[in-house]
């Protein structure tokens, strides 16, 4: 089932039962059994406790040599889109047991998608947002390799010349990109809003937003905000986008429909703001704030900070459960996830996930965790 709001190689599936010394310590992290991917996802089918009844079970991990995950998320409808950037050149899609679907290259001929001037290159798949009808996804990449590019922009990037990139669209039935649109420089984080009208894409290296017409694909305006924009939520009106600007310890506000900055929101954001969340009811913004290893919930009312949940080192992305009542955050440097009741931001419990976990994704009919851990895994676990 679909939530409206935020949100080639042999593969191996390695059931945490399996005797290795890293699974061991998952399962003494845990306190739990671990059954068969098949299993697992057969015996979540039943309807169970609220989130915050329930607890975190490592389910299997999913190894391959296309796999350098930076992301992972949930189509809503049993695949999940693995991003690998530019050291696999790559998306990968599993089901929800583990097997490889599809491997999609990043290499396009811009010329064929109408870009004046364009080559063959490849790209570098860093975050995805599917549309609400599930039938596309939108995959940002971090920079462009081949002819006519080769700026050098990475994550330390102060203004400059450097190359804009592309966002692609990816047909989820047929896996193959249908769409080529023009962004900034390091576009990261994206979203889709959730009457499927725009797309919203921060441009790390470009200081600014690109606000896209999903309608017909096509870039409507760049918004300059500031420093290292990361983290995108948007409303559950379409209206207004959230947007964490991270170098400027700031969230700026983008109504989406007069393309401006509108509001913006200072000490309530603390320092290095990365990854943003509205609550189901769309309350409460929860971020991640990377360098001060917290996660933050602020009233929108009022702006005001109303909790804070100190989960682990460099807390990055972080995903709600079907029911709101909890988020699930990855700590990078701890190897870690941790679930935080959202009422009043108490952690409920802390796994371990592997080395450098830096996306996470929920899938509401299984209640299955995919956490992409950037070494080259994703770490499946179910939350019962």
């Amino acid at each position: 089932m679909r939530r409206r709001h935020l949100v080639a190689g042999s593969v191996v599936v390695v059931a945490a039962v399996a005797a290795s010394t890293l699974a061991a310590g998952l399962d003494r992290l845990s306190g739990a059994s671990v059954s068969s991917p098949a299993e697992r996802v057969q015996r979540i089918a039943a309807p169970g406790p609220p989130s915050v009844d329930r607890r975190l079970r490592p389910a299997f991990t999913v190894t391959d040599a296309s796999l350098q995950p930076k992301s992972v998320v949930a189509s809503g409808d049993g695949l999940f889109f693995a991003q690998s950037m530019m050291y696999r050149h790559n998306v990968s899609v599993f089901d929800r047991a583990g097997g490889k679907v599809a491997t999609i290259s990043d290499m396009v001929d811009l010329a064929a998608f109408g870009i004046p001037g364009g080559a063959v290159v490849r790209g570098a798949p860093v975050e995805a947002a599917f549309t609400p009808d599930g039938r596309y996804v939108y995959v940002s990449n971090y920079k462009m390799y081949g002819p006519g590019f080769g700026s050098g922009a990475g994550d330390d990037c102060g203004r400059g010349n450097w190359d804009d990139s592309y966002v692609y669209k990816i047909d989820v039935a047929t896996f193959r990109i249908v769409g080529v649109i023009p962004t900034g420089s390091v576009p990261k984080h994206l979203a889709v809003s959730p009457d499927g009208t725009r797309v919203v894409v921060s441009n790390w290296c470009g200081f600014d937003v690109t606000v896209i017409d999903a309608t017909s694909d096509t870039p409507l305006a760049r918004i300059g905000v500031g420093r290292h924009p990361r983290g995108v939520a948007i409303t559950h009106d379409s209206r207004y986008a959230f947007v964490a600007v991270m170098g400027a310890a700031r969230i700026d506000v983008i109504d989406v429909l007069e393309l401006r900055v509108v509001h913006s929101i200072g000490a309530a954001a603390g320092s290095t703001p990365r990854h943003l969340l509205l609550s189901n009811d769309g309350r409460f913004l929860y971020m991640s704030n990377n360098g001060q290893n917290t996660v933050r919930k602020i009233d929108l009312a009022t702006d005001r900070l109303v909790g804070v949940a100190r989960t682990g080192t460099e807390p990055r992305t972080m995903v709600l459960a079907d029911d709101g009542a909890s988020l699930y955050v990855v700590n990078y440097r701890d190897g870690t996830v941790s679930k935080v009741r959202t009422t009043d931001m108490a952690v409920l419990q802390t796994v371990y996930s592997g080395v450098h976990p830096v996306g996470i994704t929920y899938d509401d009919d299984t209640r299955q965790v995919w956490v992409s851990n950037y070494v080259g895994s994703l770490r499946v676990f179910v939350d019962e």
